[in-house]
Parts: C-alpha cells; sequence; structure tokens
C-alpha cells in the first residue's frame, strides 16, 4: 500500500472497527498487522486503553514513525507497544509472539497479498488465546474488473495472489478450527477525472506489472475502477480440545481429568 491510496486503508480500518462495536471482548493483547500510521490508532486507544499494541509494520514504514503514530494516539503506548516489520513475517512464516498471547488480531487490507492465506491463519490460530477473534479485511476476486475487461494486449493485469472469495474464507476458517465466522462483501467505486490518478491507484494497489509510463500508453483507460472489498471475523473456541482427523477425534491422555468420588458417596 502506497501514500496515494491510504486513505483507503484508513477507511476500511474505520468500517472494520464499526463491525467490531457491537463484540465484547477484554483485550489485554491486540495484533495489527499489517499495522500503519492512521486514525484507527485513536480507536484502539480510547476503546482499549489498557490493552497492549503489538504490530507488524506494513512495508516502508519505520518502527520510530508507527511509534511516533500511536504516543500521538495515546501517551500510555510509550510503555504498552511493541513493533517488528511486515518483513519477518515474510521471511520466517512467523509472528515474532509466544503461542495464546493476544486476545485480537486485525488485519486491514492484507490477505489479497499473501501467497498462502492459509498459513496466515495458522499462524493468527497459533498466537490467539481461547475466545480471541481474528478481525480482516482484503480484496475479493472481483476487483478492478473495469481492467479486466479491457483487450489482454492493453494492460499487463496481475491476478491476486489469493483469489478467495467469501465462501471460499469462511471454508477456510472452519477448516482452521475457527468459530462462528461472519463474512460480508461490499463494492466500492472509485471515479477518476484524470488518468493519472487512476494510474497512480493501479499502482498503489499492485494491479498492474506494467509500469506507469507502459500504463499511460493504453489506448482507452476506464473512468472507474470498482473494488470487491470482504470483510470477515471468527472465535477460538475450544483451542485446547483435540482436533479431529478422518471424522475421529483424537484426544490426549492428558486432556481428561480425573473425577474423584465424595466420602459420603
Amino acid at each position: 500500500m502506497t501514500q496515494p491510496i491510504r486513505w483507503l486503508q484508513d477507511e476500511i480500518a474505520e468500517r472494520m472497527l464499526q463491525k467490531l462495536d457491537i463484540v465484547k471482548l477484554d483485550m489485554k493483547d491486540v495484533l495489527i498487522v499489517p499495522d500503519f500510521p492512521g486514525k484507527h490508532l485513536a480507536v484502539f486507544a480510547s476503546r482499549y486503553p489498557r490493552a497492549t499494541i503489538h504490530s507488524l509494520a506494513e512495508e516502508g514504514i519505520s518502527e520510530f514513525a508507527l511509534w511516533r503514530s500511536k504516543a500521538s494516539s495515546n501517551w500510555r503506548s510509550l510503555f504498552r507497544f511493541n513493533a517488528a516489520p511486515f518483513a519477518h513475517y515474510q521471511s520466517t512464516g512467523k509472528f515474532d509472539l509466544p503461542d495464546n498471547s493476544v486476545d485480537l488480531v486485525f488485519s486491514d487490507l492484507l490477505i489479497q497479498d499473501l501467497s498462502d492465506p492459509k498459513h496466515f491463519l495458522q499462524e493468527c490460530w497459533r498466537v490467539l488465546r481461547e475466545g480471541g477473534l481474528i478481525a480482516f479485511s482484503y480484496y475479493g476476486p472481483d476487483s478492478a474488473k473495469e481492467l479486466r475487461a479491457l483487450e489482454p494486449s492493453d494492460l499487463q493485469l496481475k491476478n491476486l495472489l489469493s483469489p478467495w472469495d467469501m465462501h471460499d474464507m469462511g471454508d477456510a476458517l472452519l477448516g482452521e478450527r475457527f468459530s462462528d465466522p461472519v463474512m460480508d462483501m461490499e463494492y466500492l467505486t472509485l471515479d477518476y477525472e484524470k488518468p493519472a490518478l487512476l494510474i497512480a491507484d493501479i499502482e498503489a494497489l499492485k494491479l498492474s506489472n506494467s509500469s506507469a509510463l507502459e500504463i499511460s500508453k493504453t489506448d482507452v483507460l476506464p473512468q472507474k475502477l470498482t473494488l470487491e472489498v470482504v470483510y470477515g471475523h471468527a472465535w477460538v473456541i475450544g483451542k485446547h480440545l483435540a482436533k479431529a482427523k478422518d471424522n475421529v477425534a483424537y484426544i490426549d491422555l492428558n486432556q481428561i481429568g480425573r473425577k474423584t468420588r465424595s466420602n459420603s458417596a
């Protein structure tokens, strides 16, 4: 995500937080991935004033810039803020957090850029505590349909790494043992007065392999761009129960409590 489209990232984060208004959860630790200086930080500071914010800073943002932005939202963030670059997850496939360490994973417009979103869900499951929540948004496969309607030779479009619609994501959440997934979707239409603005957003949204100069040579560019935005959240419930395999549940002996008889029995 680059600066020309930053407002959209902020807007979607705000809509995600509105969807969480009805969620009652005692937040001690929150993981924001990817994190960026934006309006959502003030909402987190107000809604969860005692929570520790763990951040995976998006590409191009320094930990200091993120720290300064959080501190301006809430001075208490000076003492309850941990940051790491998102590149660490990309290189290791792991969040730099222990198991069962956060109550909420908040992910704004990321999953469409992941080659293996299922692994991302598995990592979220690992770090979430029992009763925790994952909340996310991403671009769906119907995004930029106006560009895909152009002749193939006009523009070298880039396919989304994970072109999952909301039904695919709902199935994936259940497959990774998340409970009660809630999915919804909306279309956002961006209108453009100048081709240069459209080209800047095409680059910011990573929709094409072509350079800005190559895109500008396209004979006919649309005057609008439609984005399919998918939202979802799901719970971590029964995390310590054994996972079923082949319709058979395998239970560790350590999970079986011993019931003792009272003396009066």
